[in-house]
């Protein structure tokens, strides 16, 4: 069976020990934390260990910045690198197993004018493969995993689909960098979820999920028994940590959704 995770910010509570407590009486395994740019999940540190000591679980985390390593500005690619590996850092002092990212995120679309980015394709390969190089070997000596968002159309021009994160982390060749999949990304982008992910499957490391609308799993149309039942098939048995907007009475939204998992993926 699925463990399943919740972001910090969808829980109430005042302190994660409060939110744990409710994410625990809700069914969830764990906490996924979101990580904001300035170091600022660095300056969490003691927050993180007296929750950490008090058993709260978390094992991942999720970066909430503005910029991200493919930026087209070379002095925030480097400040989202060094974000990235602060994060990676503080994720493994916790025992935690690792940090998502994006390439970018709502930096350029190629479906809207002047529709070609301005920076070209080999160029932006190289850049992508030197930031995942950087942050995969720091991952490594940290113990942890770089996870790869792939994100829609819409919000990010270069990795999209799984296949395209597949093809950035096979040339990396670093078993500490996967793809971090996307539940309500795949279903913009991939012809058939299911196919995909058992493609990827064994550079899949971690899921968050959403449904087709951007809600709560099971308030859209996504096909969850098939890309659940996909998921077990490739092997995965890390988290499936919701990330989404709330359909609903907030609280009973997000109490929803581990039984929801359970019974789509029996």
């Amino acid at each position: 069976m699925f463990k399943t995770a919740c972001q910090e910010q969808l829980l109430p509570g005042d302190t994660l020990q409060e939110k744990w407590d409710f994410a625990r009486s809700a069914g969830y395994d764990a906490i996924e934390l979101r990580a904001k740019g300035d170091f600022h999940f660095r300056d969490r540190l003691p927050e993180l260990r007296r929750a950490l000591a008090d058993g709260v679980v978390m094992p991942t985390v999720c970066v909430d910045m503005l910029h991200f390593f493919g930026a087209f500005d070379a002095d925030l690619r480097r400040d989202a690198i060094e974000q990235m590996k602060s994060q990676l850092g503080v994720i493994g002092e916790l025992g935690g197993l690792g940090a998502q990212t994006p390439a970018s995120y709502g930096m350029f679309s190629r479906r809207l004018p002047p529709f070609e980015p301005p920076r070209g394709e080999a160029e932006e390969r190289e850049i992508l493969l030197a930031g995942l190089t950087e942050m995969g070997e720091h991952a490594a000596r940290e113990g942890v995993t770089l996870y790869l968002e792939p994100l829609n159309r819409y919000e990010d021009h270069m990795v999209n689909r799984l296949d395209q994160a597949v093809d950035l982390i096979r040339e990396v060749g670093l078993d500490s960098v996967k793809v971090g999949i996307d539940a309500y990304h795949m279903n913009i982008e991939e012809t058939d979820p299911a196919a995909a992910i058992l493609a990827a499957a064994p550079y899949i490391g971690h899921a968050q999920v959403s449904d087709s609308n951007r809600m709560q799993p099971g308030a859209g149309h996504l096909d969850w028994p098939a890309w659940l039942n996909a998921l077990d098939a490739a092997g995965f048995d890390g988290y499936l940590a919701l990330e989404s907007r709330l359909a609903g009475e907030p609280l009973e939204a997000v109490r929803s959704v581990p039984a929801f998992l359970k019974r789509a993926a029996s």
